[in-house]
């Protein structure tokens, strides 16, 4: 779809267990994820909405195209990936964007993850019933 010699901005975004490596290129706003238009990729409109979040802040919204390619979690988590991806691929794109998606917090990668199982329980903090006999 894009050749390799086209210049691009990159970002790599990340939010619980999922990570979105975001290229941004000169265009009309298209936006490709994992080789499917957003339109296809994200049933909800929220979802959309929070990817396109950076461009609104920005007022960028159709002059970039984004090519990203996104792993692991779950569709909410995918797109605050990609939404952080952006943020940083922008801000490499114009550095005066700095000001406008820090305030947001776009910059922030979001820390909370699953908490892990420990031994002796069935869950993260879920203790096997009490049995009296």
């Amino acid at each position: 779809m894009y050749e390799s010699k086209k210049p691009y901005f990159y970002g790599t975004g990340r939010r619980k267990h999922s990570v979105a490596r975001v290229r941004v290129y000169e265009g009309e706003g298209k936006i490709t994820i994992n080789g499917r238009d957003i339109d296809d990729y994200f049933g909800l409109e929220t979802l959309k909405l929070i990817v396109r979040q950076p461009f609104s802040v920005t007022d960028t919204n159709d002059k970039y195209d984004i090519v990203c390619t996104v792993a692991g979690g779950g569709v909410t988590g995918q797109a605050g990936a990609i939404r952080h991806g952006l943020s940083r691929a922008l801000l490499q794109a114009n550095p005066d964007f700095k000001a406008a998606l820090k305030k947001e917090g776009f910059l922030t990668r979001d820390p909370r993850m699953k908490e892990r199982k420990k031994y002796g329980l069935k869950a993260a903090r879920r203790a096997p019933q009490f049995s009296k006999r």
